[in-house]
């Protein structure tokens, strides 16, 4: 709910997803999508990535609009430039591995990917948790941050957060 709250709040136009496991995330996130929105989900897993394909195309979004790209989010951060054209992104979901989250928020940073209003929603933040990233996050000053507190999905009892940022800009 948060996430498809966000979407639709946010409109964005050029989304990056970072973990496509099996292409649920993605679906919803296309559906909240405006007309002439792109999003590129990176999937490192190879079997996950051709279960991800399946369903994204069955849910009817085309590579026009949604493109897979199987590899490790550090090799593919640093080449959306150069090998998709990209500027700037509206929005970032991070789903993958939580060790990720810091050095791929940086790496979006350093290659200037993120602008003013750059929004980036980072999941399951306190479960199993994110602690580098949040430490970064209170001691940065690049961001406005919140954590929206939840439960673990698929899961009853355990407590969990999502991380929305605002990127600010250099200060």
């Amino acid at each position: 709910k948060i996430l498809d709250r966000l979407l639709m709040e946010q409109s964005p136009l050029t989304v990056l997803e970072l973990g496509a496991h099996c292409g649920y995330s993605t679906v919803r996130i296309a559906r909240a999508l405006p007309l002439g929105a792109r999003l590129y989900s990176i999937e490192m897993d190879q079997r996950n990535a051709a279960i991800a394909e399946k369903i994204i195309r069955l849910a009817g979004f085309d590579d026009d609009t949604v493109e897979l790209i199987v590899n490790p989010s550090d090799e593919v951060i640093p080449r959306l430039r150069s090998d998709y054209n990209l500027e700037r992104l509206d929005f970032v979901f991070m789903d993958h591995w939580k060790k990720c989250y810091l050095p791929d928020l940086q790496a979006l940073e350093g290659y200037g990917l993120m602008g003013k209003g750059s929004m980036i929603l980072a999941d399951n933040v306190l479960f199993p948790g994110a602690p580098k990233f949040l430490r970064y996050l209170r001691k940065c000053g690049l961001y406005e941050w919140k954590i929206h507190r939840a439960m673990l999905e698929y899961s009853k009892g355990i407590r969990d957060g999502m991380a929305e940022l605002v990127y600010q800009g250099i200060k």
